[in-house]
């Protein structure tokens, strides 16, 4: 096991000189060589916040024996050899054995299936190794590692700053700062503050904008966030599907533990052996308890996975299938989800609208040598037309942020030093104090201002994405700031379109038939968004933008949200304002994006959807990761999902229904007869045969009422299920006591009755609880009939085996058997029936 070692170090690394750290850490600026990486890597162990590796085989395996049920029933197991009972034991022993290794073999087959699906959407790294960049895993980074960073790239370990290029970095993370920090080159002093220690990144911040190469110092647990998520102990919050399986889980368990302490202590004032009836409760508890709950769930979980898979939506945590399935209402934004994601310029206009070469040079200037943030915009620019520029040259850059929402350049040009900027019109109007219209002629721009705005409207209506850009010239400068934006010429526009996917109104269409309405939350202006909108046929009456929102109280915006469907002009910490109120309005919501600006959206829903090619952070945030950016992948997911949580309903309705009903009979039937009804052993071998079948639920087939809208966790209707079908599964088991009894039968043969009965009656009510329409309306699947059809058959053989004497059974005769038939084919019958009445009055 890898031993984590921080590098010892004689000062902060904040404090110590970048050649200090160097010599420390045994690195230098050509990055680490792979064998010395290599080694570190065994050294410090995988670079994770909290370092702990997937359970192993052996872990698994011991872990089906953790519930404090099964210990106490090894230690009863136990003193049976103990007093020379050594059969009994042995038998027990084995069927507890059989029962782990079933569900070992179904966890570790889910939980590997698993690390392969969550190996397909790694966090990767830029790093230099012998020299020369490669991409590598963010686990694989160790101390000593030289790192490069861009805008959008989650920060992989603690870092010391080597250079860095107007980098802002998001540490909300670990100092609650919701504005983003500046980070650049310094030597700080040794009390300096987290917060102050602008030399230094931490692991799982997030760069916002800007560049740097950076030193990685301290990895893994030795990290600042590492050892935050150890003092703490950070867990997920609980999803809705978690919360009330473990509702779910109590329900049973308080019945088990009320039962099993009446049954004991009653069987032992009837004088019945105190052993014998010790462990006849425990078994019932064993039969009682969903301790299938957890393996059934995972393996549901990690079919459903496989087989989003392959629709090519890979699930990063388990447990958002379910939320995944019930959601409701889907926010996301247009570009690349709902239009084809390639933005194409259209024209470079002057400020009177005309084609303009000079708005296209330099909007090509300021594109070309763009380094912070590679976007589509850029590149539509640099494909529009081509400029020869290797006279001149880039001097310096302001990246593309948020707040500013534009990019400067400082470039020569023909011998001319300008600062030119491209952006949101309006951000670039609020810099510019002249217009220069196509004959090189100025203009106050307070007098041009209303002419501009029409434009803007005008190509906004016709779907356009415009962009305004600016200049001024600026002598001699090789360097600027921020505070030089200001007093430029506007120089023209850039329009921009991205026309909606061929297929996705139709999707749209599809997924509102699912019950999931769309609900679009775009940056883009007003005007452009209504258009795009309309083309998707989305409802555009009732629009919200951003000023509105601000100008918005929290209740007056939940009763708002279910009524819009469109959010324009709406900036990043907006989005997650909006999707917090749709959850207050009751909607279980998923937001899909894909960009820096989407992360708190994307950790605020109930569902965080990115893709493949987004921003590191946004992969990181979002708990579902899309391989292909298309919402018609998104409608196989949410049906992937849907028959994921469908399935794991049917073992809930079986354990809630023939397997308790036939626990509680036979607790009751311990009261009145003078044996015990069944031994512990085959009460434990009654409940492994019937966890074969529950088993292969993951595989079966789903109502199309259960895939053609939401359904939410409903303990309400799981409780009155289970009194519907748990009480009638005891009727039948009753009369199956009075007719064994009444046919006067000896003590094996009892056993033996109500042994078949109980596991075929278990195996069968399957079929019927599955559905909520006719038996067999709706086709089992393959797995599922062979392994009932399989244990029914053994069931009925087992007496006649060599085996019978030592579990306690005799040979039934045909008599017997055909009245036995006959009660199970009465049972399926009756609980037919009253499912088509339950299903009539109670909606699940």
């Amino acid at each position: 096991m890898p031993i984590n070692l921080a590098p010892k170090q004689s000062k902060p690394f904040w404090h110590d000189s970048v050649q200090e750290l160097f010599q420390q850490l045994q690195a230098n600026e050509q990055g680490l060589s792979r064998q010395e990486a290599a080694s570190r890597l065994k050294r410090y162990g995988d670079n994770r916040a909290q370092n702990h590796k997937p359970p192993g085989a052996v872990s698994l395996f011991f872990g089906q024996f953790k519930s404090s049920i099964i210990l106490i029933l090894l230690f009863a197991t136990g003193l049976s050899f103990y007093l020379h009972d050594k059969l009994d034991a042995i038998i027990i022993l084995c069927i507890i054995l059989m029962s782990a290794l079933l569900g070992f073999w179904q966890e570790k087959g889910a939980a590997d299936a698993v690390h392969k699906l969550l190996a397909m959407v790694q966090i990767r790294v830029e790093v230099l190794r012998d020299g020369a960049l490669q991409e590598l895993p963010a686990e694989q980074i160790v101390p000593g590692d030289i790192v490069q960073l861009r805008a959008g790239d989650v920060i992989p370990a603690d870092c010391r700053l080597l250079s860095s290029d107007n980098l802002f970095v998001d540490e909300a993370i670990l100092t609650g700062e919701s504005y983003p920090a500046e980070k650049y080159v310094t030597e700080l002093p040794i009390n300096t503050g987290l917060s102050q220690r602008q030399n230094c990144l931490w692991m799982g911040s997030h760069v916002q904008s800007g560049s740097a190469t950076a030193l990685a110092v301290a990895t893994g647990p030795d990290s600042e966030f590492g050892k935050l998520s150890e003092r703490i102990k950070l867990k997920p919050p609980e999803t809705e599907f978690e919360h009330g399986v473990r509702r779910f889980g109590y329900l049973l368990m308080e019945v088990t533990l009320i039962l099993v302490i009446m049954i004991f202590a009653v069987n032992v004032y009837l004088d019945k052996p105190i052993m014998d009836s010790f462990l006849f409760a425990l078994a019932l508890a064993v039969g009682l308890t969903p301790q299938l709950l957890p393996a059934v769930i995972s393996i549901n979980l990690a079919h459903g996975a496989k087989r989003m898979a392959e629709q090519k939506v890979i699930v990063k945590q388990l447990a958002a299938i379910e939320n995944f399935g019930s959601m409701n209402v889907l926010c996301s934004d247009k570009t690349g989800t709902l239009t084809e994601g390639t933005v194409q310029l259209k024209d470079t206009l002057d400020i009177s609208g005309q084609t303009s070469d000079k708005v296209a040079r330099y909007a090509y200037l300021n594109s070309v040598f763009e380094t912070g943030f590679n976007n589509p915009i850029d590149q539509a620019i640099r494909q529009f037309k081509t400029f020869a520029v290797a006279d001149d040259g880039k001097l310096d850059e302001i990246p593309y942020d948020f707040h500013r929402k534009r990019l400067s350049m400082l470039v020569q040009d023909q011998g001319e030093t300008l600062m030119i900027c491209k952006g949101a019109l309006n951000n670039i109007l609020e810099i510019c104090d002249t217009a220069e219209n196509a004959a090189g002629e100025l203009q106050p721009i307070a007098t041009a201002a209303d002419a501009i705005q029409q434009r803007y409207r005008d190509y906004s209506h016709q779907g356009f994405r415009t962009l305004g850009v600016a200049y001024k010239p600026m002598p001699g400068k090789t360097k600027f700031a921020k505070d030089d934006e200001t007093g430029l010429r506007f120089l023209g526009f850039l329009t921009l379109f991205d026309p909606p996917k061929a297929d996705c109104a139709a999707t749209i269409s599809l997924l509102r038939e699912q019950g999931v309405t769309l609900k679009i939350i775009t940056g883009d202006n007003r005007l452009v968004a209504e258009t795009v909108a309309g083309q998707l046929g989305l409802a555009t009456s009732a629009i919200l933008t951003g000023t509105d929102l601000a100008g918005m109280s929290e209740r007056a915006l939940i009763h708002r949200v279910a009524q819009v469907n469109l959010f324009a002009e709406i900036e990043p910490n907006q989005k997650e304002r909006i999707i917090i109120a749709l959850k207050k309005a009751g909607f279980v919501v998923g937001y899909m994006g894909d960009g820096i600006n989407d992360v708190s959206a994307l950790h605020a829903a109930d569902v965080g959807i990115s893709v493949d090619s987004a921003a590191d952070v946004a992969k990181q945030t979002a708990q579902i990761v899309l391989l292909e950016k298309d919402l018609r992948v998104l409608l196989g997911g949410i049906r992937e999902g849907r028959i994921t949580f469908a399935n794991t309903l049917k073992y809930v309705f079986m354990a809630t229904s023939a397997n308790f009903g036939n626990m509680f009979s036979m607790a009751g039937a311990s009261l009145f007869l003078p044996f015990l009804p069944l031994l512990p052993k085959q009460i434990l071998l009654t409940n492994l045969l019937t966890d074969f079948p529950e088993m292969t639920i993951a595989s079966d087939n789903v109502d199309p009422e259960m895939l053609s809208k939401p359904h939410r966790w409903n303990i309400g209707f799981i409780r009155k299920f289970m009194l519907t079908f748990g009480i009638i599964s005891s009727v039948f088991d009753y009369l199956t006591f009075g007719l064994l009894l009444w046919l006067q039968v000896p003590v094996e043969q009892f056993r033996t009755g109500w042994f078949s009965e109980s596991v075929i009656s278990a195996a069968l009510i399957v079929f019927v609880v599955r559905s909520q329409n006719q038996l067999f309306s709706n086709r089992p699947g393959n797995p599922l009939m062979l392994t009932t059809a399989s244990i029914v058959g053994l069931t009925l053989a087992l007496p006649y085996t060599p085996v019978a004497p030592l579990i306690g059974f005799q040979p039934l005769s045909l008599a017997i058997s055909g009245w036995l038939g006959l009660i199970v084919l009465l049972y399926i019958l009756t609980a037919e029936l009253a499912k088509r009445v339950f299903y009539r009055h109670v909606k699940l």
